[in-house]
């Protein structure tokens, strides 16, 4: 049997019925399509300067795109067949990447468009999946299929990995809280963890029996929002409690949500990739209510999203070979 070091949950705020259908979230949808075409770009990322980047995952490049110009500029990858999968950019504006087809961590100078690369240390950990910047400049990330979880100083280009203790949990969406304490999606398991930033063990949290959580977004109270895509559920962590919440999202038990952020307001936003075309809906927290709009082009699935800090969200289309901004009207 395993043992996990988890305090015990609960489970409340379930609604009965799923809503038959969810008020207009009041949205502006923005969408261009990439210049390479069938790029399928994965993750969006924000950069200091408010440029949307992106991973062309089947195009071996990374993309950035000026939301103001509609300016697009790509830069090549050195590797062949890399796959860049997720990325972030740091306070210089380097890009960060994780190539999920060849096993490292790559690092794009955007104004020279030189890539360096962080081989990972240990050959079983061959996916690298996601990544996210703690308040420090350590830059953490999951490795999927490979079960484990590291972290990478860029200053000295260490990289250290942990086993996750959970055979085939699919470790997948993170981020660090203020404290910083990164969390993670174990999204072959019915578990959210976290990682000690100092000794790097593992901590697993139970959540309901069935779920799947596949992605994460940090709410500005510290508390952890995340898309339960097997059950068609919005869901609620606190890291303080350990008390899980959860709504069934509009679209029902098949919406698969996915992309996931939080505004500076403390709304939720999230994608329904099952529904077709796929959503955008919005999550009051107060009022517990749901609102939701479509994708223009139908999205093609929105595996990731990010907010930034007037309120807008950038897209990736994947399936569509687009990018987008989502602004509220209201």
């Amino acid at each position: 049997m395993r043992k996990w070091r988890v305090s015990a949950f609960l489970v409340i705020g379930v609604v009965a019925a799923f809503a038959a259908a969810a008020p207009d979230a009041g949205v502006t949808i923005k969408e261009w399509d990439v210049p390479t075409p069938n790029s399928r770009p994965h993750d969006p990322a924000l950069g200091p300067d408010g440029s949307l980047w992106y991973t062309g995952q089947r195009a071996n490049k990374l993309g950035r795109l000026d939301v103001r110009t509609g300016t697009f500029k790509e830069f090549p990858l050195k590797t062949p067949d890399s796959g860049p999968h997720g990325l972030v950019a740091d306070h210089d504006g380097n890009i960060w990447f994780t190539a999920v087809s060849k096993g490292y961590i790559g690092k794009l100078d955007s104004k020279t468009g030189a890539v360096k690369e962080y081989p990972l240390p240990d050959q079983r950990a061959n996916d690298p999946h996601t990544p996210v910047f703690d308040s420090q400049g350590t830059l953490w990330f999951t490795v999927e299929s490979s079960n484990f979880v590291g972290r990478l100083d860029p200053q000295s280009g260490k990289v250290d990995l942990k086993q996750v203790p959970t055979t085939d949990s699919v470790p997948y969406g993170i981020v660090v809280t203020a404290q910083g304490v990164p969390y993670f999606c174990e999204f072959g398991t019915n578990h959210l963890a976290s990682i000690d930033p100092k000794t790097m063990a593992i901590t697993e949290y139970p959540l309901p029996q069935g779920a799947r959580p596949r992605r994460l977004a940090l709410a500005p109270n510290g508390t952890i929002y995340y898309s339960d895509y097997a059950r068609g559920y919005l869901g609620h962590f606190d890291p303080a409690t350990h008390k899980v919440e959860e709504w069934p999202s509009p679209g029902g038990p098949r919406s698969h949500p996915y992309g996931i952020a939080v505004t500076a307001d403390g709304t939720v936003w999230y994608s329904e990739s099952g529904v077709q075309p796929n959503t955008i809906v919005r999550f009051d927290p107060k009022t517990k209510s749901f609102s939701s709009s479509r994708i223009p082009s139908g999205g093609g699935v929105v595996r990731n999203m990010v907010a930034t800090p007037d309120g807008k969200l950038y897209l990736a289309c994947s399936g569509v070979n687009k990018v987008a901004v989502v602004e509220p009207r209201h």
